[in-house]
């Protein structure tokens, strides 16, 4: 936040800072208020609340900025724990075929327009939003190559059949979990953000992810993956299973050179730089 006041007043010398800081009501709130400087240069207040639905009064919100957030999605998309739809993701976690990736997009689709159609409310005419979205590129060698989101489905996946094979859980419980999650491709991304009227594209760019080098050992990798998915895994299989599950991960990943090598993560950062426009 220092950097963006820093940056705005540079044009507004005199101006006043309201920071909101947003995240889901079972977020840690008094933590985040705690980590902040006692000398900053800004008012700050929490806002719980789910950001696919209104949080602000209208027209209050000149800056916004969200970082590696977008891909999350409010629900897995229904087919894909479906049975009887093509979209059925049996023995996997996450989407790895044209049907599963087909509905796991449109769920995306979805669940981004509505946040843009609640910002769009919110923000004044003029207003600036900065979106930092987690993504991969449009074509990948999974021989030589992963994301994110390959690394949690072949390797957490393949994790969780082996303990499905091993009596520790049912592969039943495996076919109705599903990771709510999805990354784009800035393709994608450019055709959600131009089908909103209320925003221009000032600015669309990708950059490099240097984030993968900050979890260069097996440990810090695991570490990462389970402060991210840990509840995830426990509200549905239980508590039980989730240190098995990731020394299992952890073993795989230290067994696999493709993966292991941060260099082979081409897991992409999405620049995108929004303007609310003028009714």
């Amino acid at each position: 936040m220092h950097i963006i006041t820093q940056a705005i007043n540079r044009i507004h010398e005199s101006a006043e800072f309201l920071v909101f800081f947003n995240d889901l009501p079972t977020n840690d709130f008094t933590t985040l208020f705690n980590s902040l400087p006692p000398h900053r240069s800004y008012r700050a207040a929490g806002v719980p609340g789910d950001f696919h639905r209104r949080l602000l009064p209208e027209s209050s919100l000149h800056f916004a900025y969200s970082s590696w957030s977008l891909h999350w999605l409010t629900q897995v998309p229904k087919a894909v724990a479906d049975s009887s739809s093509p979209a059925w993701n049996r023995g996997a976690i996450h989407y790895n075929r044209n049907e599963v990736g087909d509905a796991y997009l449109d769920q995306y689709s979805k669940d981004v327009g509505a946040f843009l159609e609640f910002r769009a409310v919110e923000m004044v005419g003029g207003g600036l939003m900065v979106l930092l979205v987690p993504g991969v590129p449009q074509f990948l060698d999974p021989q030589t190559e992963y994301t994110i989101h390959s690394d949690v489905n072949n390797l957490l996946g393949s994790c969780l059949m082996d303990m499905a094979k091993m009596g520790r859980l049912s592969e039943e419980k495996i076919d109705t979990f599903n990771i709510p999650a999805y990354f784009t491709t800035p393709q994608q991304l450019k055709v959600i953000l131009e089908k909103n009227n209320s925003f221009s594209i000032e600015r669309l760019e990708i950059l490099k992810n240097t984030g993968m080098y900050s979890r260069p050992s097996v440990d810090s990798r695991a570490a990462s993956y389970r402060a991210v998915h840990e509840s995830l895994f426990a509200d549905h299989f239980g508590g039980e299973i989730i240190d098995e599950l990731f020394a299992l991960y952890k073993k795989k990943l230290a067994a696999s050179p493709v993966f292991l090598n941060p260099d082979n993560d081409k897991t992409i950062m999405i620049l995108a730089i929004l303007k609310r426009i003028i009714d």
